[in-house]
């Protein structure tokens, strides 16, 4: 899986610290805390119709996680609806929008680690970009990654930093292999996630998804267990295993930036019948029905 460029993109404005600049212009400093050592927090949202959905739960995350960080200053819910707003208005942007928001510990006097070192912050970047749901609907095929997830007690997955080597890495391999994306196992051997979205196996009409011990706590996957919950769909949140992921009716993985996608070929197991299937396509219309009504307008 190869995002597109979108020739709609070339001249966005890029809100940096409330200044929108055209994405060639706009600067973080060399001195800011996430180019020192990835000291961020971030989210990504999605725009339907000039409503976010969920924003609600997405700011409540980032500023849970730049709590866990520390941060000594946080921007309001308002402010940072305000900045997203103000972005999404200058790009004349309303539909199949994706808003990267990053927070970060702000700006260091001199280069180092320490947090003592920053004097002002936050700093906040609003990337709004034209961008349709980026993962195939016709399916995806994944290979299992040698990279594994940390647990809470090497770094919490609670924290949704912008430190992304782990998925990093587990992409390279991903696309060395010719995959979309890598399963990515925790350190039991247990699947966790892949390397950027969250995993839902299917047998006989069940849904099951793993906990987040080794994993952020997903948005969408939240939304898709109410979803099962809400139309009599049965579901599990419990320890799932490579070899389930191989014998599965269906395999599904959910995420912002690419919605519900199904998964139709895992290492060298094609799931199923190699189809996207019902359960899957089940899910994925009821998602879209709540996308279609829900969420809060910001233009």
């Amino acid at each position: 899986m190869l995002q597109k460029y979108d020739p709609r993109n070339r001249d966005i404005l890029v809100n940096v610290n409330g200044v929108l600049a055209h994405r060639d212009e706009a600067r973080v400093s060399p001195f800011d805390s996430s180019v020192q050592g990835g000291d961020a927090v971030w989210e990504g949202l999605r725009l339907y119709d000039g409503r976010i959905f969920k924003l609600a739960l997405h700011l409540e995350r980032l500023r849970r996680s730049a709590k866990a960080l520390a941060f000594e200053s946080i921007p309001s819910d308002a402010e940072l609806t305000r900045e997203i707003a103000r972005t999404l208005e200058a790009n004349g942007m309303r539909d199949g929008v994706h808003i990267r928001l990053t927070l970060t510990r702000g700006v260091k006097f001199t280069s180092g680690m320490d947090p003592r070192l920053n004097r002002s912050g936050p700093t906040l970047i609003v990337l709004a970009e034209h961008k349709p749901p980026v993962y195939d609907k016709t399916g995806l095929f994944l290979i299992t990654s040698a990279i594994r997830r940390f647990p809470a007690d090497c770094l919490d997955p609670k924290i949704h930093h912008a430190n992304l080597l782990q998925s990093i890495l587990a992409k390279l391999q991903a696309n060395a292999a010719g995959a979309d994306d890598a399963l990515m196992l925790d350190l039991r051997g247990f699947v966790a996630e892949t390397n950027a979205t969250h995993v839902f196996v299917v047998e006989g009409g069940a849904v099951a998804t793993p906990h987040t011990t080794a994993c952020p706590e997903g948005i969408t996957r939240a939304t898709v267990l109410e979803l099962c919950a809400l139309h009599g769909i049965p579901h599990a949140v419990r320890d799932v295993t490579l070899a389930e992921v191989h014998r599965a009716d269906e395999v599904f993985c959910t995420g912002t930036m690419g919605e519900l996608a199904g998964v139709v070929r895992v290492d060298a197991a094609r799931i199923g019948d190699g189809a996207v299937g019902p359960v899957t396509r089940r899910l994925s219309e009821l998602y879209g029905e709540l996308t279609r009504t829900g969420g809060e307008r910001v233009v």
